[in-house]
């Protein structure tokens, strides 16, 4: 899986996204991150079938949306995802978010989808440890990322270390904070220092650190900046600064949400 990838929440916008894509693979990505909830899967599928290039050149992941879970609509669902797509399997297949309905038919259902080739791998997005614990008591296989709202106001270096003590890939949605973080004292610094931009910095840290990263843009310039990543290095101590402005806050406009296992606690 490449460590960088482009995330296309909230593009509703045919054309912009198609443009975003296209974009994308001419600066390097080849990760494309999309799910059912985002409504633009058939979009995706024909922003990568405008690419003309090899099926093994690109990286596609979709998400399976709540309403979908449930063994039967997982299989069912999945299906209708790749007739949008257009492509015979995704490379990696995510569970949105973990609901106490169904939780182990959904999983069951996701090994079967692999066991059929119509997903590579098999992940799981907003997992926390108490989740992937319970998972762990009847999964005949475990996930292999754990997609996560993750930037340096969230550092999540919890779960992150949980995850690779159990051979997990944190990936991370929201990776630059929706831009909230742009104007923080320590990043502006660092990026002064390097003659980077604020998102540079971030996305820096993030690869440092071991993440895998999704940042979402429509803007041309700031996708190609995005990528441009690779040219410079955080020292030990601008790692530590980054690491010192985590305020354990969430910046998505994602609901809080409750999911109940046994007893109710809030999600990782």
């Amino acid at each position: 899986m490449p460590i960088e990838g482009l995330g296309v929440y909230k593009m509703t916008k045919e054309d912009e996204l198609i443009n975003s894509v296209k974009v994308a693979y001419d600066a390097g990505y080849r990760l494309f991150d999309t799910a059912q909830m985002y409504g633009n899967e058939a979009a995706v599928g024909k922003a990568i079938k405008d690419l003309n290039v090899n099926r093994d050149d690109i990286f596609v992941t979709t998400k399976v949306a709540e309403d979908n879970q449930g063994y039967d609509k997982v299989i069912a669902s999945v299906e209708e995802s790749l007739k949008k797509l257009q492509l015979d399997y995704v490379d990696l297949l995510l569970v949105h978010w973990p609901i106490n309905t169904h939780f182990f038919e959904t999983w069951r259902a996701f090994e079967k989808l692999k066991e059929q080739g119509l997903t590579k791998s098999i992940g799981t997005s907003n997992y926390g440890m108490l989740h992937l614990q319970y998972l762990a008591t009847k999964a005949n296989e475990m996930p292999v990322v754990d997609q996560l709202e993750v930037h340096p106001y969230l550092s999540q270096q919890a779960m992150v270390t949980f995850n690779k003590e159990n051979h997990i890939v944190t990936q991370a949605w929201a990776p630059l904070g929706r831009g909230r973080i742009f104007e923080d004292p320590v990043i502006l610094k660092i990026g002064k220092a390097h003659d980077k931009s604020a998102a540079q910095v971030i996305l820096r840290w993030h690869l440092q650190r071991g993440d895998s990263f999704i940042p979402k843009s429509v803007h041309p310039e700031r996708i190609k900046q995005n990528a441009d990543i690779y040219d410079f290095e955080l020292s030990d101590e601008e790692m530590k600064l980054v690491d010192s402005i985590n305020k354990n806050t969430r910046i998505s406009q994602e609901p809080e949400m409750v999911y109940e296992i046994g007893h109710q606690y809030p999600h990782g």
